[in-house]
């Protein structure tokens, strides 16, 4: 039986008020009849009224004991997580032409607190994406006249290599499923064109191209400001069983244009990356990056237009544009290539944008005197929110004669030092993140501040939840200050992917669940239940299953090898259609990070995703009287979906299909048998795909039995369901006629009168 806290006193107001008026008869006779409404039951009622609130407060203790020994633990419950992304910042007036440095932590305009992380500076230009696609064999045959004709024009001797000028992430637009900007170009590069903001009048577009152009290069200032870049690889799922590894920086080198030798000659200058400013671990994950720019004197862009330079886009130059107005306001390229000499043939980007800087859903909060101390032990003062961030946490305290001093945060107050006098007088703090308050010493473990004198937050960080997962174009306004302390201009936020990351803070319930795992493990990953438990509690992820396959090495699809263990982990997802839930990378990387420093020195640690068997299936039923046709057929297509479904609520025990059960018509059958207005069921048949077909599975008896047998790690993908009133199921999932169509008639379209 379940182990539930016990209620001290289970009695309520009604069961007090039977039980005084049962006591009537022993303690006072002569009172016959208490009846509702007489004063002495009106003085009973209030009387158990108090004893009921008496009680309750009683039976909280239990309760109060949970919190106690949740401390004692040292399991604080989690606080909540902030959501993250990258966004674009321009200017809002198009008449704004100077370059301005923004402090961290802007605010940006939301129904939420967001934060941008770090300094960035914002420049009068837009960054437009081109690469130079190579023309398919088969088009470059049907252009051949024309491609020879090019290369006479421009006197190429050798191979040509005809391109098309292909423009990336439109608009400043994501592609969720990438673009690989190497394989997919002829020169194996991304151009990035630097364009000024539009002149009101067509003559005045040189000045304005002077002006964007004397902000990159910064001017009369010592050193020319730096350009926010922000990416975001495209990350693909993976195959099954692929080992997947923390990303490796990718070698490339960021090069703009400058003048050659002669007035059309395109030469370049390699910028490097400001140290320290590349979030992105070298393009390996989604961040943002500052590049170093050249002296305005040096920036500039080759004349793009053929009447002018009949070489424009020819050879190792940017790509040539037809769009005059572009051409006007082009004044630089960046070129993103591989580093010379490294193989590197793939980039698949999801978007790469300028004036870029990484956001954070959460609020800074400065210069808070938080209380004054009473001179007591164990003092308790409360921040002005909770989920604070533990790391940008600064605290401060009154000393006497010396104003305040920074004191520091410490994990467990009773082992700050081993030596009495220095623990006596360490200047140190506990934090309870989640709930948002400071314990200071009690003057043995923890300096205790003298009576009077002030605690303050210096700086703190607070926010977070599932609320700031915003999807894409929610942002839209940035305030912000330079980092000379005056308020920067209008600025507009272009927020081209959705913001991930927010967590809800951990409740008692969620924490008290953690309390046998944290006794049995202690933080490690020893036995299959510590691996299981310890994947559900993986920050910034969602996981939704996971099974422990001991022993299996994923590669080479074997059990039984020693030293090694795979976790097999599937994201959480609502019951929906097909495709089943898959784990991407970042899922992968990320829950494997947080395993594998738990995981013991001996042991092959591989975290997989399932490898799912597509599965069809076909079903004939009688409906029974009084039901809808149509309902009847949807439910029972959902009771198969639902028993197949590989998490919560599907499968036999509705946790999901058991890993490597066999797949039975029978059970099937059940399922849908059990749906309201089934009459009778009058066939149901199992296929498999191959080869991009579906092929019925053998029957192995004289009824017409299938079974579809899983290997140990796998599961059921049910991709195709077919389910019709009839006599017997359909043969072939593709020849199921449409119920809605007459046979005898054709289907003519006619022209609307009015369009």
């Amino acid at each position: 039986m379940p182990m539930l806290p016990p209620s001290l006193d289970d009695r309520r107001f009604d069961d007090l008020v039977e039980e005084l008026v049962a006591r009537i008869p022993a303690h006072t006779p002569e009172w016959t009849n208490p009846r509702l409404g007489d004063p002495g039951r009106t003085l009973i009622e209030l009387f158990a009224w108090l004893g009921d609130a008496l009680l309750y407060r009683a039976n909280l203790i239990p309760e109060r004991q949970r919190l106690v020994f949740l401390k004692l633990l040292g399991m604080g419950l989690q606080p909540a997580r902030p959501a993250r992304g990258i966004v674009g910042l321009a200017f809002a007036q198009e008449t704004e032409l100077g370059a301005h440095t923004l402090a961290p932590r802007a605010k940006l305009k939301a129904a939420l607190p967001f934060e941008t992380l770090a300094e960035t500076t914002v420049l009068p230009v837009t960054g437009e994406c081109y690469i130079k696609r190579r023309i398919a064999p088969a088009d470059a045959a049907k252009r051949s006249d024309m491609l020879q004709g090019l290369a006479r024009i421009h006197r190429i001797s050798g191979a040509l290599k005809a391109y098309e000028t292909t423009p990336v992430f439109p608009q400043g637009r994501a592609t969720p499923a990438g673009v690989d900007v190497f394989a997919q170009s002829a020169d194996r590069a991304l151009w990035v064109a630097l364009l000024a903001p539009k002149a009101a009048q067509a003559p005045q577009q040189p000045t304005v191209n002077e002006a964007a152009r004397l902000a990159l290069g910064g001017g009369n200032a010592a050193l020319p400001p730096l350009l926010s870049v922000g990416l975001v690889p495209a990350v693909k799922p993976p195959t099954v069983f692929e080992d997947v590894t923390t990303p490796v920086a990718v070698p490339v080198l960021w090069e703009i244009t400058t003048q050659g030798r002669s007035g059309f000659e395109t030469d370049y200058l390699t910028l490097p990356v400001q140290a320290g400013t590349d979030s992105s671990g070298g393009l390996a994950r989604a961040g943002t990056l500052r590049l170093q720019l050249p002296d305005e004197s040096l920036i500039w862009a080759p004349p793009n237009d053929v009447g002018v330079n009949p070489h424009a886009g020819v050879g190792d130059v940017p790509p040539r544009l037809d769009d005059p107005e572009r051409v006007a306001r082009v004044i630089a390229w960046l070129r993103l290539r591989p580093l010379p000499g490294q193989a590197v043939e793939h980039l698949p980007l999801a978007w790469l944008g300028v004036n870029a800087v990484e956001i954070e859903q959460r609020a800074t909060l400065e210069g808070r005197v938080l209380g004054s101390s009473s001179g007591a032990a164990d003092q308790a003062f409360a921040l002005p929110f909770g989920s604070v961030d533990a790391a940008s946490l600064q605290v401060e305290v009154e000393a006497p004669g010396r104003g305040y001093e920074p004191w520091t945060r410490v994990d467990d107050l009773a082992a700050v030092s081993a030596d009495a006098n220095v623990a006596r007088d360490a200047t140190a703090y506990e934090l309870d993140a989640e709930a948002g308050t400071l314990r200071l010493g009690d003057g043995v473990r923890g300096k205790v501040p003298e009576p009077g004198m002030r605690v303050r937050l210096a700086l703190g960080r607070f926010g977070g939840g599932r609320a700031g997962n915003l999807a894409p174009d929610s942002l839209s306004e940035l305030n912000g200050i330079r980092i000379d302390g005056q308020p920067a201009p209008a600025i507009k936020v272009l927020q081209p992917l959705p913001l991930a990351g927010g967590e809800d803070a951990e409740t008692l319930a969620l924490a008290e669940r953690r309390i046998p795992a944290r006794l049995r493990h202690r933080d490690r990953a020893v036995t299959e239940e510590d691996y299981r438990r310890l994947a559900f509690e993986a920050p910034a992820i969602d996981v939704g299953r996971v099974e422990v396959l001991a022993r299996f090495k994923p590669r080479d699809r074997r059990f039984e090898v020693p030293g090694v263990v795979s976790v097999l982990a599937l994201p959480a997802a609502p019951l929906a259609p097909a495709p089943n839930p898959r784990p991407d990378r970042p899922f992968i990387e990320r829950l494997h990070g947080f395993l594998a420093a738990r995981t013991p020195l001996a042991t092959e640690l591989y975290v997989i995703g399932c490898d799912y068997v597509a599965v069809g299936v076909s079903v004939a039923i009688a409906i029974r009287d009084g039901f809808a046709r149509d309902q009847v057929l949807l439910d029972a297509t959902a009771a198969l979906r639902r028993l197949l479904w590989p998490l919560a609520p599907g499968g036999l025990d509705a946790q999901g299909w058991p890993l490597g059960r066999a797949l039975r018509t029978r059970e099937l059958e059940v399922e849908v048998s059990r749906v309201p207005g089934v009459d009778e069921l009058r066939g149901l048949r199992l296929f498999q795909q191959r080869e991009g077909d579906w092929q019925a599975l053998p029957e192995i008896a004289a009824d017409g039995a299938q079974v579809l047998v899983l290997q140990r790690w796998q599961l059921p993908e049910l991709l195709s369901i077919v389910a019709i009133e009839g006599a017997s199921a359909p043969t072939n999932l593709r020849a199921v006629p449409n119920p809605f169509a007459e046979p005898s008639a054709v289907a003519v379209p006619v022209v609307p009168e009015l369009c």
